[in-house]
């Protein structure tokens, strides 16, 4: 009995270490399903395991000063994915934007900031969040940040009326 639980144990760990892991392909569906030509573009993915990150997270946002309604939206996260782009274009970026019309996600907000752009796009169903998608385009170089979770308009307009206020 003992082996088999030092068993669990072990690919249990492994499986929490890989999602751990950065690689150099995209992990979100538009770069893998897409027919657009990233000739050039440099991908770096990363899975963020939560239960590592909740806490940091919580900690930074109370050191940079942030409120406590802030705060508590970090609970209602259940997973993240981010991806960036070297060399990305603008036609990349079109193509993305219309994917994600074609995908029923919903523009929230755009915020512009020391000349990079910030995108906040949605999928709701009913009252319901459960996907919320955010662009961060400078130049050539993209971060996509894809947030699931369990969310209301209400947690989503304070989170970019808190961002948009600094």
């Amino acid at each position: 009995m003992k082996i088999l639980k030092n068993i669990f144990l072990i690919v249990g760990a492994l499986f929490l270490l890989q999602s751990c892991v950065v690689t150099n392909r995209p992990n979100m569906a538009f770069f893998t399903e897409s027919e657009h030509d990233f000739k050039g573009a440099k991908f770096v993915s990363i899975n963020v395991p939560l239960f590592l990150a909740k806490p940091y997270i919580k900690k930074a946002l109370r050191e940079d000063g942030e409120d406590e309604e802030v705060i508590r939206l970090v609970r209602k996260v259940s997973k993240i994915k981010v991806l960036t782009v070297e060399n990305g274009n603008k036609a990349m970026l079109k193509d993305y934007a219309q994917y994600l019309n074609d995908n029923n996600y919903e523009d929230w907000a755009t915020i512009k900031h020391d000349g990079d752009n910030v995108n906040v796009r949605v999928k709701q169903k009913g009252d319901a969040i459960k996907n919320m998608l955010i662009t961060v385009n400078s130049d050539k170089d993209l971060v996509f940040v894809d947030v699931k979770g369990n969310f209301t308009a209400d947690d989503i307009s304070k989170m970019i009326n808190s961002v948009s206020d600094k």
